[in-house]
């Protein structure tokens, strides 16, 4: 038994030539084509394959599943694919599920780099990574989908100045000047300041000369590099990590704050007429925070941080003041992650309902109202229509009874009928000793069979009348009808079967 066939082959050379093993038989046409092909990817170098094995190219998608990255995440580094792949000369690309003005950063190794990830870089994400194997071209596409998040964490700064003048062109001034004098502590403390409101009013101890200006301040931990000690190791690691850092900068930040107030206690203005006024720090308190930043809010979907605000989705909102994420109301869209506010239709036009996320959702309101109103009369047509639905069935079911019924009593008197008539014609038959007919030819099974006999029985008279017949011998009884009942009378019995007499005897 042969297992295989030798290769013969030189130094530095190998030779190639068509095999045959004993024992297998004459190679047919697709036998010879499958040993042609063998031979010649044998010559090749190539691993052999045979023609129906080789497929033009192979593609496969995976669902990546969600990526949940911090906001303003100094860096953050997503890989192509989920597995490692061990493959020659890659090639990777990555596209978004919308137009992105900013262009997509991808590293050699087919990493996708998100810097200073803001709101807006959510949305859906694919890769697809393409190579050669086996002389094929392969390609694999992953899909993920990128969701911005954020830990609890913030600070609200109140701030109390005295002032010799109250109008809004000076307040505005002030703050001004204020929010660049805290520029260089944002980037030392890697935190951000948004100013929220200010207010200017009369002063309750002197109200003729001083006002009060009131401004409140919100201090955000997640500035430029914030989290340079986090790098991104595993997703596990990173909700920590941004945990304690903004832990840590809550009381960094509020000590440099404490610090810089207490060196600039006085700030001086110069209006556009070379007059300067002194903004004079009075008070300056702070309040911790945990709401949500606008566009973002606590929907529960990352499970290894369950108080962590995540962005909101296009079709609903959130401003600074929630925790939670609304749909946009009626007559409102938006098409973006992270949305403070919604967006109204344009020329007085309203959406079909809430949560609208494309200008494509806003319609006329003559349309919507025809919608509303089509929607409207559903529960009033079937209210029309189920009653007569209910009594149409009740009135097939009544109809059904009663012609059953009806059919019932018309039956049984002709069931009765038959019965006695059977009952009787055995009692005749019994009584005048005639042999029982066998099933197939009883006369009275039914009144079809009457009916039928007795057309039988007319036409044999008449032909009988025309001589084509000889009369039966057999004794005539009195016909039987339905009317009448088939009972022979004590006189006919003495006809049909008369016994002589001892008198007539001896007359003879």
């Amino acid at each position: 038994m042969v297992t295989g066939c030798p290769r013969t082959a030189q130094p530095g050379r190998m030779l190639c030539a068509p095999c045959f093993c004993p024992g297998l038989g004459a190679p047919g046409l697709l036998g010879t084509m499958g040993i042609l092909t063998l031979v010649l990817w044998s010559c090749s170098g190539q691993p052999a394959f045979l023609p129906e094995d080789l497929p033009a190219h192979s593609s496969w998608e995976y669902q990546g599943g969600d990526v949940f990255i911090h906001m303003d995440s100094s860096l953050y580094s997503l890989p192509c694919s989920t597995i490692e792949l061990e493959v020659a000369n890659p090639t990777y690309q990555w596209v978004r599920d919308r137009p992105d003005p900013k262009l997509l950063s991808v590293t050699e190794e087919g990493h996708l780099l998100f810097q200073n990830f803001q709101a807006a870089d959510s949305g859906n994400y694919s890769c697809t990574i393409s190579y050669t194997e086996h002389g094929l071209p392969v390609s694999q596409t992953f899909h993920y989908r990128v969701l911005g998040y954020h830990v609890l964490g913030g600070l609200e700064t109140l701030m109390i100045f005295h002032s010799k003048l109250c109008k809004d062109e000076w307040t505005k001034m002030f703050l001004w000047d204020l929010l660049e004098r805290l520029k260089q502590l944002e980037v030392e403390q890697h935190c951000k300041i948004h100013p929220e409101t200010s207010t200017c009013f009369p002063s309750a101890d002197n109200p003729s000369n001083e006002f009060v200006v009131q401004i409140q301040l919100t201090v955000s931990f997640f500035g430029p590099n914030w989290d340079e000690q986090c790098k991104p190791q595993g997703v596990e690691v990173d909700a920590d990590c941004y945990r304690r850092t903004a832990q840590q900068s809550l009381k960094k930040v509020q000590h440099a704050i404490t610090k810089f107030f207490k060196q600039h206690v006085i700030f001086h203005i110069a209006g556009p007429d070379t007059s300067r006024i002194a903004f004079i720090t009075v008070f300056i308190g702070f309040l911790e925070i945990k709401n949500c930043s606008e566009g973002y809010g606590q929907t529960k979907q990352l499970q290894r941080c369950l108080e962590c605000c995540v962005v909101c989705p296009p079709g609903t909102f959130s401003p600074s003041t929630n925790t939670q994420c609304s749909l946009c109301p009626m007559g409102t869209y938006t098409m973006i992650y992270g949305a403070a506010f919604c967006t109204p239709c344009k020329d007085g036009m309203i959406t079909q309902g809430l949560g609208a996320r494309s200008m494509t959702d806003c319609m006329k309101e003559e349309r919507t109202k025809q919608v509303d109103a089509i929607i409207r009369k559903v529960p009033i047509l079937l209210l029309i229509v189920l009653p007569l639905v209910i009594a149409a069935n009740l009135l097939f079911v009544f109809a059904s009874c009663y012609w059953y019924q009806r059919q019932y009593r018309l039956s049984s008197p002709m069931t009765s009928k038959m019965a006695g008539i059977t009952k009787t014609m055995e009692k005749v038959t019994k009584f005048c000793r005639i042999p029982r007919q066998s099933p197939q030819a009883r006369p009275f099974a039914t009144a079809l069979n009457m009916t039928s006999e007795t057309d039988t029985s007319q036409e044999g008279e008449e032909e009988y009348l025309h001589g084509e017949l000889t009369p039966p011998r057999t004794p005539s009884l009195a016909a039987v009808s339905d009317d009448t009942p088939a009972v022979l009378e004590l006189e006919d019995k003495m006809s049909i079967f008369e016994v002589p007499s001892t008198n007539a005897g001896q007359k003879h």
